[in-house]
């Protein structure tokens, strides 16, 4: 059975993603199968979280930003954890199961988030389990995944926060056209993804999904996000944060900042000059006229746009404004993108 981790071609990730795949060969050519059929990708590194017991609506509920006290069975739905003073601590996938609550989360997360839960159980009816070492994960995308997703579950997909199931495998759908997730054991998800490719799809690398991610000004925490960012700089309110529920750890800074409406900093996608024929790192600085005013996430060559970046700045920064893109001793010309900002 041929899987993502021993696909022909395949180059190891660095950093965020050094437990996956970067690319299988050809980084552009796998960004144009996520563009215009199916691509599927190896996500296996995620973490996993589970939460059993008769009070893990309720209590999760209390702890995080959405609204999960009536999360019907066999849904999911994003939420995040913040800081005391409202700053992004975890970005999750809450998934039901009926029984259980599966949370996801970044590449080695689940410890803290595990110890997290553990010291908030009191005397409620929980269980908190770290269970990153028996699962895995991977991502459907494309304008033909609906297509592949309905032959690896032999029947139809999921409606968009609805998950289906499969020999072994939840099929999550994103509330996002054509993206679909497939988590459970690692044997499970790479029979999944066998017949998946089996079904037409093509395999992609963190390069082709962070190019979609920066398209789609999509962030990433620990990419788009550092230690003082508030889920209104990244486009986070509404997705991942229910404005109408009751108290929760910094929600007066959300409802603060809601309510003025002018978080400090905002997300944007920059234009970056490609005469270098390189990108910028993660964390490279962004200035206007000599100050600094923000840092790149995730820079990437893409495969129609030529280099593209999201950047979190300053709010003031106009659209359309020229910026430098500082990387070590390497300068980049880049523009901030008009219209596409949170």
């Amino acid at each position: 059975m041929t899987t993502l981790a021993n696909y022909p071609g395949r180059v190891p990730g660095e950093g965020l993603d050094s437990g996956v795949a970067a690319h299988y060969g050809d980084p552009l050519r796998e960004q144009r199968y996520l563009a215009r059929s199916a691509a599927v990708i190896d996500r296996s590194d995620r973490g996993l979280v589970i939460v059993r017991g008769a009070d893990r609506l309720s209590w999760l509920h209390s702890l995080s930003t959405q609204h999960l006290e009536q999360m019907p069975e066999s849904s999911a739905i994003q939420g995040l954890i913040l800081s005391p003073h409202g700053h992004v601590e975890h970005d999750l996938w809450f998934t039901s199961t009926g029984e259980e609550v599966w949370i996801d989360c970044e590449p080695g997360d689940a410890p803290a988030l595990a110890d997290y839960l553990t010291k908030m159980q009191f005397m409620l009816r929980v269980e908190v389990e770290d269970a990153s070492d028996s699962f895995s994960m991977a991502t459907l995308i494309g304008p033909k995944a609906r297509d592949v997703v309905a032959a690896v579950l032999g029947a139809s997909p999921p409606d968009p926060g609805m998950v289906a199931y499969g020999e072994g495998v939840m099929m999550r759908a994103l509330p996002y056209p054509g993206e679909f997730d497939l988590l459970g054991t690692p044997a499970h998800v790479n029979a999944a993804v066998a017949a998946a490719l089996e079904a037409g799809a093509q395999p992609a690398g963190a390069m082709a999904y962070d190019a979609w991610r920066v398209e789609n000004l999509r962030p990433r925490q620990r990419r788009e996000t550092d230690h003082r960012t508030i889920p209104h700089e990244v486009g986070l309110i509404g997705d991942a944060v229910h404005l109408n529920k009751g108290c929760y750890r910094g929600q007066e800074t959300v409802a603060r900042v809601q309510n003025l409406g002018r978080p400090p900093r905002r997300l944007v996608k920059l234009q970056v000059d490609g005469s270098q024929h390189t990108v910028p790192s993660p964390g490279a600085k962004v200035l206007s006229e000599g100050r600094e005013v923000g840092f790149v996430g995730t820079a990437v060559m893409h495969h129609e746009e030529g280099p593209i970046a999201l950047a979190v700045i300053k709010r003031n920064l106009a659209d359309g404004a020229d910026v430098i893109v500082v990387d070590d001793d390497v300068e980049y010309a880049a523009l901030i993108d008009t219209g596409l900002t949170v």
